[in-house]
């Protein structure tokens, strides 16, 4: 069974572009290293020939992955967010209660995470635990070294 998954518009593009890529571009391609292979003599002793079948397999793969994805993806509105709770696409301000070290993360997408622009999947752990969170809560969240506890200090959207 297929999941929804929800996306930015930017990151809803982004696979899209990625789709149009790969079927535009790189299938066409595919098929004629597979012709280029082919002419090259009996195909019972190609290793070029196997390997552009293997990549033509690959390729089809990551394209029916790819049209699924986007077949099951909703856009988030993002004028409906509510504030008062972190929810995807809120930026979290966070301090972690151990070291008082403050972060801020936006939560996303597990497409669109990216922790050196500061943004979190919703499915990994300090995503999970401050879904749901307010202003002022603290969040238990789990992770390899142990447990630390984050009190949610700000939430706005980005």
């Amino acid at each position: 069974m297929s999941t929804v998954s929800y996306y930015t518009a930017d990151g809803l593009k982004k696979l899209r572009e990625e789709l149009d890529h790969l079927k535009n571009v790189m299938r066409p391609k595919a098929s004629q290293d597979i012709a280029d292979a082919r002419d090259k003599g009996d195909l019972s002793e190609n290793a070029e020939y196997d390997a552009a079948k293997e990549a033509q397999g690959l390729l089809e793969m990551r394209i029916a992955k790819l049209e699924e994805l986007h077949a099951n993806a909703r856009l988030i509105d993002e004028s409906q967010l509510d504030t008062s709770k972190a929810l995807v696409l809120s930026k979290v301000k966070i301090r972690n209660q151990a070291n008082k070290i403050e972060m801020t993360y936006t939560l996303v997408a597990e497409s669109e995470a990216d922790l050196k622009a500061g943004k979190i999947s919703v499915t990994s752990p300090i995503g999970k635990g401050l879904l749901g969170k307010s202003v002022g809560d603290v969040a238990e969240i789990t992770v390899p070294n142990g447990k630390l506890n984050f009190e949610v200090l700000e939430i706005s959207r980005d």
